[in-house]
């Protein structure tokens, strides 16, 4: 009996630390490419998909109901010779608070992505080396979900995690690949700067008010979640203040704009002529999404 009892226990507490801190769909489409045989690919997306759920990220135990969800879709538009080409697009959420609803936390497409593979070639992340740009941009993409995600539940949570996929970047200056160069606007270095810069601060600051304090009590008390989010609107008009057009913004509202919709077109009201004053400013680009708000 005892061996039975130290058996469920020993199981339950191997699944349990085995549990990584994603769960995330890798998906690579490469119908564009003129390639009789595809096996490759179907490879390349079984090996990505193990190396980003499998491989362990953070020194964290992670239960397995709070992994991240995640996707990452990555397009191959040109493969020769083991050397591809295409673009990357990363989508994370996170689950709301007493609620069955996932908030989207970033949705960005990376559209400088190329890089050597080899069929079966075994994909290991070694955070003090960079010799495959392949899991270089992977890596770095993962430390940026993970510091997002722990930007939401705690103010600049995902600092840590942030100094991570600024080392990848620091590692891959100097290489051939696209996409790491500090001169490129909407570069990996300037994204992950930026995330790291007091200059916009404020985001990290509405990351955190957005999610903790509006989402997370809209269940509860749906006016105060709503006066918080609309609140948050008015720090990004500080941050446009000082640096114009910044790259973050466009991050936030490319994850956000159609949720903030919904969020004030029903239930309590709030100043939405102010509000759409404020998102108008913040957020020009998304002007008829606002211009939908129902009020």
């Amino acid at each position: 009996m005892r061996s039975v009892v130290l058996l469920i226990v020993f199981t339950f507490f191997g699944c349990f630390v085995r549990a990584q801190e994603l769960n995330c769909t890798v998906t690579v489409n490469a119908d564009q490419v003129s390639q009789t045989n595809q096996q490759i690919f179907k490879t390349l997306e079984r090996s990505l998909n193990d190396f980003v759920n499998k491989t362990k990220w953070t020194n964290r135990i992670y239960k397995e109901n709070e992994r991240i969800n995640a996707q990452m879709f990555i397009t191959i538009t040109n493969y020769e010779s083991n050397r591809f080409e295409g673009n990357i697009q990363i989508q994370s959420s996170r689950p709301v608070f007493n609620t069955s609803y996932e908030t989207p936390v970033f949705n960005y497409k990376d559209a400088q992505f190329n890089f050597e593979y080899i069929e079966f070639q075994p994909l290991i992340f070694n955070e003090n080396v960079f010799d495959s740009n392949l899991v270089g941009v992977v890596a770095y993409y993962v430390y940026v979900i993970l510091g997002l995600d722990a930007d939401t539940f705690s103010l600049e949570g995902g600092t840590e995690y942030f100094r991570k996929a600024q080392a990848i970047t620091t590692q891959a200056q100097g290489t051939s690949y696209s996409g790491w160069d500090q001169s490129n606007d909407r570069s990996r270095f300037e994204l992950v700067d930026n995330l790291l810069s007091n200059t916009y601060r404020e985001y990290r600051i509405a990351m955190y008010n957005y999610h903790r304090k509006g989402l997370d009590i809209l269940g509860d008390n749906n006016s105060t979640g709503k006066q918080v989010i609309a609140g948050t609107m008015r720090l990004f008009e500080t941050m446009i203040k000082r640096r114009p057009n910044a790259f973050l913004i466009q991050t936030f509202f490319d994850a956000k704009s159609e949720e903030i919709r919904n969020i004030f077109s029903d239930g309590p009201k709030v100043d939405i002529v102010k509000l759409k004053e404020t998102l108008n400013r913040v957020a020009p680009l998304y002007s008829s999404t606002w211009n939908d708000i129902e009020y």
